[in-house]
């Protein structure tokens, strides 16, 4: 309500109480004065007025408040005492009224909601293991953890790309299974082959003893869906959600999901790649053929040298996927060879974080 009306308003309800004092102080020596010689006087009007004096003050009060504040709550004050007034009959609250109930009083905008908290819970290969809860399509909260390299920090105004990191195991992080996995990425960008990222690791869906399976049936599936971009590009500073700044990862158990949700949403993922997997081909390729967009998936399954399931699984893939003349580029990796299982593993993982850094770039 503009300020001039209110002040108005604020003299009107002076005035009117003012002289309603008045009359009702009037008549009460009237009525004292007729008890005195023992005459008949009816005490009704000095009470009336004196009601609808006391109104008026408050209808002073209320709206002094508001002039000095200039608050919508004083406002709202007003308007009540106001109408107390007209319900009670008094004619010159009902006056005062009148234009204060035709001002609409707008009511605030519903809160947006709130965004979502990732508190630190550990540190991994130099950099910060954060935590936090994001909603699922289900309504239901799932885990999500995101590992923020050690440029992170040392660059306060840089944007960095995003891998996310899938996992086979329902209702579990990836990093869960497989704790070495950010040293893998850490390496590549230490030896020059890869720029650094942030990794984020949304727990599995569960409802299912394969996630990857489900995935691949149900590309709607993606553990990676807008709630969790939202909350991931509103807490860090990562790339836009699309394919020119995110991609997909998954390492063994969840390396199929991997394949699966780079093969079926180039939209969203600039490269995929799956390591040490196995896969199911024909899944792999209708995912593929649905994929929307002209623009066909890049993906990288690679396996150690040894792994001798491994690579023949993955160049099932890639055969699968050329007979249906997909837009699919596929790429595979069998060279790989160490001593030990983790040490292959922790180079598998270099050479696949290479590989999307290369494609990002393109």
């Amino acid at each position: 309500m503009p300020r001039s009306l209110l002040v108005l308003l604020l003299l009107v309800a002076a005035v009117a109480g003012s002289w309603l004092a008045r009359s009702a102080m009037v008549r009460w020596r009237d009525l004292r004065a007729a008890q005195t010689y023992e005459l008949a006087a009816e005490a009704r009007p000095a009470l009336v007025r004196a009601g609808a004096a006391a109104l008026c003050l408050m209808c002073v009060s209320a709206l002094g408040v508001a002039v000095l504040l200039g608050e919508r709550g004083g406002v709202r004050q007003a308007v009540a005492a106001v109408e107390e007034g007209r319900s009670a009959g008094s004619a010159d609250g009902a006056a005062a009224s009148a234009p204060v109930s035709a001002a609409p009083v707008s009511e605030s905008p519903s809160p947006s909601p709130s965004p979502v908290a990732f508190a630190a819970v550990g540190r991994a290969a130099g950099g910060e293991l954060m935590q936090g809860a994001v909603p699922g399509p289900d309504g239901r909260a799932r885990t999500v953890r995101v590992w923020l390299p050690a440029e992170y920090g040392r660059n306060a105004t840089g944007r960095f790309p995003v891998i996310v990191l899938h996992s086979g195991t329902p209702g579990r992080t990836a990093d869960a299974d497989l704790p070495d996995v950010f040293d893998g990425v850490a390496s590549a960008v230490q030896q020059g082959k890869a720029r650094p990222f942030v990794v984020v690791a949304p727990e599995a869906p569960g409802g299912t003893g394969h996630p990857c399976d489900l995935v691949a049936a149900a590309p709607q599936a993606v553990a990676d869906d807008a709630a969790l971009r939202s909350a991931v590009g509103a807490a860090f500073r990562t790339l836009p959600a699309g394919p020119a700044g995110w991609s997909v990862l998954g390492v063994d158990g969840g390396a199929p999901c991997a394949a699966a949700a780079g093969l079926a949403r180039p939209d969203l993922y600039g490269a995929a790649a799956a390591v040490s997997g196995r896969y199911d081909a024909k899944a792999l390729t209708g995912a593929a053929t649905e994929a929307p967009g002209a623009v066909g998936a890049r993906l990288l399954l690679a396996a150690a040298k040894r792994d001798t399931d491994g690579v023949a699984s993955g160049r099932a893939v890639q055969a699968a996927l050329r007979d249906a003349k997909s837009r699919a580029e596929v790429r595979t990796s069998e060279v790989v060879q160490d001593y030990t299982p983790e040490r292959e593993r922790l180079r598998l993982v270099r050479v696949a974080v290479q590989y999307l850094a290369e494609q990002l770039a393109k």
